[in-house]
């Protein structure tokens, strides 16, 4: 007999339509914003046309974002707890509109990171918050089929946001690619407002401070030894080395004052459940090599392929259609063939996309990487919804935030790392490989400074040979970047496969198999 809860009785089941079409807008505001700075990375970088954003600092754009979302998920987890999803959502939407009018206008790089992280803070109220309400408001039979609509929405934003991206950052000025949330958010505050019911939880959770505090501040410092490996550090130098150890130490008092908080943020629990464990890990190492992935390949678009934004954009509709598709096949997929394998597929699927760039060039034709992105959203839609079900069954009611929280933090602490990474890694091998080109400098090329600047950004380079008509500067820069780009792209393909070890492996507990049905 299933236990109906006193916040599932208060969801009437005739505004379940509604309700479900106000989350799923939402919570593709996040993933929209995500697509949208994919395309415009390579502005941002131009100086004549962006900010002229060094690598460092587009790095940190994308990681204070994803930073702030992964550290502060287990306080909107909590938050949703003990004030209801409804108030959580509203709080969310309006810290993010607030943000992403903010950074429209930001005046340099630093300003952006700042305006970034502000809107990371209002996507982690958001997430947490939108799951919940499905999981508390929808019957456990129908819950499965809910899930997959919430995690097509990311594949729905995926897909409208390159294309409006591009259009915009053909037609205006960068910062309109941020100033374009705000509409979106307006609308969305108005949905909440009018349709989402109240859903409190049986329990009301306190907030962890200092927990929330180490957690933040430890991923911070991993993020940060790892960018500045990738400019140029030794491992062993005290720039590098110092925040990962002290940002490693920081995360495991995180843990530690976890097992002994009464009211931990992430409240350990969780992982009692039968692949909750293994569900996070596989989360964490595939939403990591997405994002690694996403990062060079919006360069490899708009750099050695030529593609203007909306171009680059219309290309990346692929991935975003073969996301929601997948989104929607996995669920008969998880009855056919369990949802451990249904995981797995998806995993090996994108880790065979990501080795297929080790053989790309400037001349590969644009329908086979279209096809590549398909693939790679294909397999990224079979994972979503199968390995969040897994997550979220047995979670009990007062616990729906933090389950909701976990499942979205690996997402971004994935997302994250996956970003320093390949970042890193593009940034370390092209220095490396023009440092050994010979560059015109002299009266009739470079000066000294602007070599430099070239031998540090393919996007500066390429800027630098058009206004001083110096093609072969450009092609100097494609030839280091393609080689950046394979040792990038062999790393990711190597952690994907990790991950599809980890879903065989670690997804044979009873438990998650025994439920192919319901799944």
């Amino acid at each position: 007999m299933t236990t109906v809860s006193r916040t599932e009785e208060q969801a009437p089941p005739t505004r379940s339509w509604p309700v479900l079409l106000v989350v799923v807008c939402a919570q593709m505001l996040i993933w929209l914003d995500t697509s949208v700075l994919n395309v415009a990375v390579s502005t941002l970088a131009d100086p004549a046309e962006g900010l002229g954003a060094t690598p460092a600092e587009l790095e940190w754009v994308a990681s204070s974002y994803t930073l702030v979302f992964a550290g502060a998920l287990f306080a909107g987890g909590a938050l949703a707890d003990r004030f209801g999803p409804r108030a959580t959502l509203l709080a969310g939407l309006a810290l993010f509109g607030a943000a992403s009018a903010a950074g429209a206008f930001a005046p340099d790089a630093g300003w952006l990171i700042v305006a970034r992280a502000f809107m990371g803070a209002g996507s982690a109220l958001l997430m947490p918050a939108t799951l919940s309400v499905i999981v508390q408001s929808t019957p456990e039979e129908k819950r499965t089929w809910a899930i997959a609509i919430w995690s097509s929405s990311s594949g729905l934003g995926v897909a409208v946001g390159p294309v409006v991206g591009g259009l915009l950052l053909d037609h205006f000025w960068w910062g309109s690619v941020f100033l374009a949330n705000v509409p979106i958010v307006a609308l969305c505050l108005a949905g909440v407002a009018t349709v989402v019911p109240v859903l409190k939880s049986p329990g009301r959770r306190v907030l962890d401070l200092p927990g929330l505090a180490l957690s933040v501040l430890g991923l911070g410092g991993v993020v940060y030894g790892i960018i500045e490996l990738g400019n140029g550090r030794t491992w062993y130098g005290a720039h590098v080395l110092l925040p990962l150890v002290l940002g490693g130490a920081l995360l495991a008092a995180f843990v530690a004052g976890q097992r002994r908080s009464p009211a931990p943020s992430l409240d350990l629990r969780l992982f009692r459940q039968p692949g909750f464990t293994a569900g996070s890990v596989v989360l964490l190492i595939t939403f990591m090599a997405l994002a690694g992935h996403l990062f060079y390949a919006a360069f490899y678009l708009q750099g050695p392929r030529g593609l203007s934004p909306s171009e680059a954009g219309t290309v990346m509709i692929a991935a975003a259609v073969g996301v929601v598709l997948g989104s929607q096949a996995s669920p008969a997929m998880s009855r056919l063939l369990s949802a451990r394998w249904t995981i797995a597929a998806g995993v090996l699927a994108t880790a065979a996309t990501y080795a297929a760039y080790l053989w790309l060039d400037e001349r590969t034709p644009i329908p086979v990487i279209a096809a590549l992105l398909w693939v790679q959203g294909f397999g990224m839609g079979l994972v979503g919804t199968p390995v969040t079900a897994v997550m979220m069954r047995g979670v009990p009611p007062q616990l729906t935030g933090a389950g909701s929280a976990v499942n979205s933090v690996t997402r971004q602490v994935g997302g994250t790392l996956g970003v320093a990474m390949a970042g890193s890694i593009l940034s370390a091998v092209y220095r490396d490989r023009m440092a050994d080109t010979a560059l015109p400098v002299g009266p009739q090329g470079l000066s000294a400074e602007a070599a430099a600047q070239a031998r540090t950004s393919a996007e500066t380079a390429r800027s630098l040979a058009g206004s001083l008509r110096l093609p072969e500067l450009a092609a100097a820069a494609d030839r280091a970047f393609l080689d950046a780009m394979y040792s990038a792209t062999f790393w990711t393909a190597v952690l994907a496969f990790v991950g599809f070890v980890t879903a065989v492996v670690g997804l044979r507990a009873r438990g998650v198999n025994s439920e192919r049905e319901r799944d």
